[in-house]
């Protein structure tokens, strides 16, 4: 499982603030961006993993740990990102081609 609870940032202004002005992404959460195929980490404190989800959820790049101030690549097949804490990819062992489920 890559996360337990998941919010959502499909709006402008939502996907422009994403994780800025927190201190820390809670072990068991998320916040899933969309549309999204790149990230930033400018104006953040903390580092994260992103999980890039094409449009039928399968992931089509990943980024660990990157750091406050840097910027991933862009997945031009993503649809969106799933942004999680550090060290969610390795903990569980996440790949290029995996098939996310949504748990019940």
């Amino acid at each position: 499982m890559l996360a337990s609870r998941v919010r959502f940032a499909s709006g402008f202004f939502s996907r422009l603030k994403g994780l800025l002005g927190s201190d820390s992404l809670p072990e068991g959460e998320g916040l899933m961006i969309s549309p999204c195929n790149s990230i930033h980490m400018f104006g953040m404190t903390y580092a994260i993993d992103a999980v890039f989800l094409d449009k039928n959820d399968v992931v089509v790049g990943l980024v660990k740990e990157i750091k406050p101030g840097r910027m991933s690549s862009v997945y031009f097949r993503a649809a969106r990102c799933l942004e999680l804490p550090a060290g969610t990819i390795s903990n569980t062992m996440t790949e290029v081609g995996d098939k996310l489920i949504e748990s019940p």
